[in-house]
């Protein structure tokens, strides 16, 4: 039987059931958020998402869609992965360089689809968030939304905005990112753990000799390194990171670009310009963090998704695909219970195992990216998660609905 009908069977199913949940309320319309809202529609579920940002700017760096990610944006919402090629890039090649932009190793990129029927997809962030929007009714995302806390009772959830709103829900899904208000109001374990590595990153449109259509390319250096996407339509991500004790940020947008600047003062040329006609104001500068695993991410009628419930490193490129087998699983799991109460543990039970090793894997591998002895780092994250990193890559990539 194919996957995917039998994943939208599934997802129809909770038509059926008892309605225990009609009213859902989302914090946060980035992927997860939107993902989810999608998914519990299908249910017959009144779904409100709301975002505390005033309007959906063009923001984000690029990201990468892989076999796994794709394989539930698939089950949520068909066909979906088609637009997203038409207007991502489906990487074709993957090229490695050094610091002067010379190519060192070519490799294809073809194994995804060979190997997990699905190819890796580099996308704008913010196109993403568009073609996940244009799938909702417009008046069922809240922009200017600020979340400031909660109340619930066996009956219902209060949610409170900074405007003064007050809203009603049978369930709460805090959507709302690493330093989310529902995790701090839920679990309360401060802030975020720096993991030691300085990210600066923006997409722009030039003219560039870098990067050919199709590939995806990953520039090595001392300590530093730079990734370069294509992400559709004549658009390149470009983004930087260093390993840096210092996680203070800039005061301003010129000291962003120019801290950048400095450090690939010695880079070549290609790389140096992509940086130099980057407008200031668009380069995004974050330190790189994530939390530790949490044994439970929900409590009554609230529960957390995506980087609010397991926020992980990037450097294995699961923060976002993961966030979309969240928005499925905790869908399935509402439309085979017949209580919320039900639907969150059983959610959790399929989820937490899982994200875990991810996060853990993550932040070994995002120090392996500055290390020389790969073979070392190799190790710890075999001994992390008793998995080479070929035996990794298919557990993540083969997971399907």
């Amino acid at each position: 039987m194919n996957t995917h009908t039998s994943a939208q069977e599934k997802i129809q199913l909770g038509k059926l059931s008892t309605p225990f949940i009609e009213k859902v309320a989302i914090i946060g319309a980035g992927l997860g958020g939107l993902a989810v809202a999608i998914a519990l529609r299908k249910l017959g579920c009144e779904v409100q998402v709301y975002e505390k940002a005033q309007d959906f700017r063009p923001v984000g760096g690029g990201l990468g869609l892989l076999p796994n990610g794709l394989n539930f944006l698939d089950a949520i919402e068909p066909g979906i992965v088609e637009t997203i090629k038409n207007s991502g890039c489906e990487v074709s090649k993957t090229v490695l360089k050094n610091t002067q932009g010379e190519t060192i190793r070519t490799n294809p990129a073809s194994r995804f689809q060979d190997k997990y029927g699905q190819p890796l997809i580099t996308v704008w962030w913010w196109r993403l968030q568009q073609i996940l929007v244009s799938k909702l009714p417009s008046e069922s995302i809240h922009l200017h939304h600020r979340c400031v806390g909660f109340e619930q009772d066996d009956h219902h959830v209060s949610i409170y905005f900074e405007n003064g709103e007050k809203v009603s829900a049978d369930l709460l899904i805090g959507a709302d990112g690493i330093n989310s208000v529902i995790r701090e109001a839920l679990i309360g374990d401060g802030k975020p753990r720096y993991l030691g590595s300085m990210s600066w990153r923006t997409v722009i449109k030039c003219n560039q000799e870098i990067l050919n259509p199709g590939e995806l390319g990953f520039v090595k250096g001392h300590k530093e390194f730079m990734y370069l996407l294509n992400v559709g339509d004549g658009y390149i991500a470009w983004l930087y990171r260093k390993l840096s004790r210092d996680y203070s940020l800039s005061q301003d947008a010129g000291e962003v670009k120019s801290r950048v600047l400095n450090q690939v003062a010695d880079w070549g040329e290609s790389l140096r310009s992509l940086v130099a006609v980057t407008p200031a104001e668009q380069i995004l500068e974050t330190p790189i963090c994530d939390r530790l695993p949490l044994k439970s991410w929900s409590q009554g009628r609230v529960t957390l998704l995506g980087d609010a419930a397991h926020p992980m490193a990037p450097a294995l490129g699961q923060g976002a695909n993961s966030t979309f087998e969240d928005a499925y699983e905790l869908t399935l799991c509402c439309s085979q219970a017949s209580s919320i109460q039900e639907a969150l543990a059983s959610y959790q039970q399929r989820r937490i195992p899982r994200t875990q090793l991810m996060q853990g894997r993550s932040a070994l591998g995002e120090m392996r990216y500055y290390t020389t002895d790969t073979k070392n780092s190799d190790q710890q994250m075999q001994e992390h998660s008793q998995m080479s990193r070929e035996e990794f890559q298919d557990w993540a990539f083969n997971y399907k609905p």
